[in-house]
């Protein structure tokens, strides 16, 4: 459970996350790990990194960072901060284009340059996304990552600090992220709504319509279970390949 960024972190949203999976019929494995549990372990591949010389403190606030890394951090602090104050650090990245298969995107090559280097630590000292993602997967055994396209451009960093941490490489499959018709993700705006965890299979049915798998509407009246049975049963993942995003429907 990802809950580091205390400043963002809603009481009790852990527990309805929990409950909303519980609904679905979807399980896990194993005891449930918090990440605020794991600050050690994050600690030491921060450690690792910076004593193979590839981090660097940064002293550029969100809005010096603003418009730029979208089309990659340029290195403006690869020499030192360029002022006083709080830093955060940097993963320096190098100046080299990667290749990955993506289960769904198919082939991705990325110039590491244009993507730029990437924030491991905040100015506030929380351990950022990028880095704990890949010491948790790590430490949990994690053989296949599937998660948003939205994420796909952030895997070549994972990728380098896995690398640079002799971590292993899991598989990735980045599916389509749903979109309003501007392109906007869905999640990002005032029309998403939460899961109704009192009509699961509907919202189950309605995530493999999104997802081009023609479920019939009367599975809306069936259990998750049966849902998620039909699911593995007609799973079509070509239907979607290649896909970054999908529009929202209705």
């Amino acid at each position: 459970m990802e809950d580091l960024d205390t400043p963002r972190v809603r009481s009790g949203s852990a527990a309805e996350i929990l409950r909303v999976l519980e609904a679905l019929e979807l399980s896990w494995d194993g005891a449930i790990e918090y990440q605020s549990s794991r600050i050690e372990r994050y600690a030491q591949a921060l450690e690792t990194v910076r004593s193979l010389g590839l981090t660097y403190a940064c002293s550029c606030s969100r809005a010096d960072r603003a418009g730029i890394e979208v089309s990659g951090y340029p290195g403006t602090c690869r020499a030192g901060p360029t002022r006083s104050g709080p830093t955060s650090t940097r993963f320096r990245i190098e100046d080299a284009t990667r290749q990955f298969d993506d289960r769904i995107q198919g082939s991705c090559e990325f110039d590491l340059r244009a993507l730029g280097d990437v924030i491991v630590q905040r100015r506030d000292r929380i351990y950022a996304y990028h880095l704990t993602v890949v010491v948790d997967d790590a430490a949990q055994g994690v053989t296949h990552v599937v998660r948003g396209a939205d994420l796909l451009a952030s895997t070549p960093w994972h990728i380098e600090l896995q690398r640079a941490l002799g971590l292993p490489r899991p598989e990735y499959a980045h599916l389509p992220v749903v979109v309003e018709p501007g392109g906007a993700k869905l999640a990002k705006s005032r029309r998403s709504v939460a899961i109704n965890p009192h009509r699961p299979s509907a919202a189950l049915v309605e995530s493999l319509r999104l997802l081009q798998q023609d479920p019939p509407a009367e599975l809306e009246g069936e259990t998750p279970a049966a849902v998620l049975g039909w699911a593995l049963t007609h799973w079509r993942p070509a239907r979607f390949s290649r896909m970054p995003s999908v529009p929202v429907t209705g």
